[in-house]
């Protein structure tokens, strides 16, 4: 017999099936209004924009590549790019700008009005978000932020604040790529119909 009880790992994933309804019930509208939101601004040739910190930063990467390359129905390539990737962008805002200039500065290059930029954050609270979220707001781009712990200040700097109601990191990371992927499936099934 292991040292790890079984109850524990059913104990986490009873957990994350809660946390799941609870955000179905609270924000199933709002994720479908976002999907609406991006369908439309890739429809009128906007791209998409992706960001966050740490786990987040890898969420970010991946909902990316969902769109680029495919999710589950074959459909053209989506515009979309995560600010999270290219270290020398990276390094070179961090060292002359600031790290909370890191995801803003991009933006000002490649971000035009009818984008849209995703932000993933547990906290609300990260300076490169908020300063990206302000940039963004200047250029005409549309924000959607994926949140938890309530929101923090990112919630108000935004059109869309998808607060997943949990202060557990892991949990609110959990269920943001689940919304990121519902959201994406809403796409792929638009875009896959409009090609065949």
């Amino acid at each position: 017999m292991g040292m790890v009880k079984s109850e524990t790992v059913i104990g986490q994933l009873d957990a994350l099936a809660a946390l799941a309804r609870e955000t179905s019930e609270r924000l199933g509208e709002s994720v479908a209004d976002v999907a609406d939101v991006v369908i439309r601004a890739l429809e009128g040739g906007g791209r998409l924009f992706f960001c966050g910190n740490g786990g987040s930063a890898a969420d970010a990467q991946h909902l990316a590549a969902e769109y680029v390359v495919r999710f589950q129905r074959d459909r053209p390539g989506l515009p979309a790019l995560a600010l999270t990737t290219d270290t020398s962008v990276l390094t070179a805002a961090g060292n002359d700008l600031g790290y909370e200039k890191v995801f803003s500065r991009q933006l000002e290059a490649v971000a035009r009005e009818g984008d849209i930029l995703f932000l993933h954050s547990t906290s609300g609270e990260s300076e490169n978000l908020i300063e990206a979220a302000g940039t963004a707001k200047q250029l005409g781009v549309g924000t959607v932020a994926l949140l938890a712990k309530g929101g923090g200040r990112l919630r108000d700097r935004v059109d869309h604040a998808l607060v997943v109601p949990t202060d557990s990191t892991a949990r609110a990371q959990e269920i943001h790529l689940a919304l990121g992927h519902i959201i994406c499936d809403l796409v792929d099934e638009r875009f896959a119909k409009e090609d065949g």
